[in-house]
């Protein structure tokens, strides 16, 4: 995390997150470091579509056509995060951490984290195993990872996918199998 720090702070720009299933642990490791307060500009946990739509300006359609765990859905909560705090970069996360999973046929442990920059968005999905508090966990690490990958943070490979080297660093402080999609 201090890392992440860091480089925010070298490049002065901040950070904003949006979470759903993670409900606000982004923020706090966020905030459990020191000298955070001069990156971190703010957070929301939008757990419902009601307040996905209202805070993040995610589309109505949006959710009805790809449901609230999807990469859509994952991008515009980024998106609406990067101009609701008028932050260099966002973070997003959205996802079923179970123990039970929305209804869809989407598995336990289906999250989708999005990464917005002024230039661009995207989102990816990942399958986390484990219990509730475990899959919270990984994706909130997961998400930082990749904030700090698109910071730079992490030396592209050949296929030029800096995630591949974000998701074995992830697997491997977790301890835990996870599937990238």
């Amino acid at each position: 995390m201090k890392s992440l720090i860091n480089r925010l702070k070298k490049q002065n720009k901040h950070i904003a997150v949006a979470e759903s299933c993670t409900g606000g642990l982004i923020a706090k490791t966020i905030t459990d470091t020191p000298g955070a307060s001069a990156v971190f500009n703010m957070a929301v946990t939008t757990y419902s579509n009601e307040a996905k739509i209202k805070l993040l300006k995610v589309s109505p359609e949006t959710l009805k056509n790809h449901g609230a765990v999807s990469e859509q859905t994952a991008c515009e909560m980024a998106s609406g995060m990067l101009s609701l705090a008028e932050s260099d970069i966002a973070i997003s996360v959205t996802g079923i951490a179970g123990p039970s999973n929305d209804g869809s046929q989407k598995p336990v442990g289906t999250v989708c984290i999005g990464v917005a920059t002024a230039q661009k968005c995207y989102a990816t999905t990942f399958v986390f195993a484990g219990k509730r508090n475990e899959v919270r966990k990984m994706a909130a690490k997961m998400a930082l990872n990749m904030a700090y990958d698109e910071l730079g943070g992490a030396k592209k490979k050949k296929d030029g996918n800096a995630i591949t080297k974000t998701v074995k660093k992830t697997t491997k402080a977790i301890g835990k199998i996870i599937k990238k999609k």
